[in-house]
């Protein structure tokens, strides 16, 4: 698993968020501030651009760029949030040795953990916390299970789907859906509605290969 699997990857999550635009800007006029999707098309945008650069850089300087890039590239909470997880990614130990799947799976669960951290967001918050904290879970128990790839890869799309659907019915504590109070509720998290689309859309291109 090479840099050639993140650009792969950004295109063809680019495809899915650009045909699911409207419902996920939708979502975000009804409880944010509606400049989520447009963050989100930024940064996919920023780093599918990076192409030449990172194609002949070493895993971790390839993250880092993206890192950086989304960071400086795109405001509010979302640009702050990916860019830890991706910066969070490049620092895991002996990544330019070659990457496994189960290395892979590890880098994102320690992202994860830092985004939650840097976030301030549990489960439970109405954010896209809901997704990746669950899905990292369902990862790091599969690798401990050592359950098939593929199997793993249908299980975390479902855990992605139920966590995204799960901010239905909470109530918002952070951003700006939580001065909406109990009218939050009855909406799904545009967060975790981007977070659960880029999570599937990652699987299938490993179940399809």
């Amino acid at each position: 698993m090479g840099t050639d699997f993140l650009i792969k990857n950004a295109k063809e999550i680019q495809v899915v968020i650009d045909n699911n635009a409207p419902e996920i800007e939708k979502l975000d006029q009804e409880i944010g501030d509606g400049d989520h999707i447009f963050n989100v098309q930024r940064g996919i945008k920023l780093v599918i651009e990076l192409e030449p650069i990172i194609k002949h850089l070493s895993m971790s300087k390839a993250l880092n760029q993206i890192a950086m890039k989304i960071l400086s590239g795109i405001g509010g909470s979302s640009g702050a949030l990916f860019g830890t997880l991706f910066m969070t990614m490049a620092k895991v130990s002996n990544i330019d040795d070659g990457i496994d799947y189960k290395k892979a799976i590890n880098m994102f669960v320690d992202g994860v953990e830092a985004v939650k951290q840097r976030g301030k967001a549990d489960v439970g918050e109405k954010t896209m916390m809901d997704v990746l904290i669950p899905v990292a879970n369902c990862l790091k128990e599969g690798v401990e299970k050592d359950i098939d790839l593929k199997d793993l890869m249908r299980k975390t799309i479902e855990t992605a789907e139920k966590g995204m659907l799960s901010t239905k019915n909470l109530l918002a504590t952070k951003g700006r859906a939580s001065f909406l109070g109990e009218r939050s509720k009855g909406h799904i998290d545009p967060g975790a509605r981007s977070s659960q689309l880029m999570i599937k859309t990652v699987c299938m291109s490993i179940l399809n290969t």
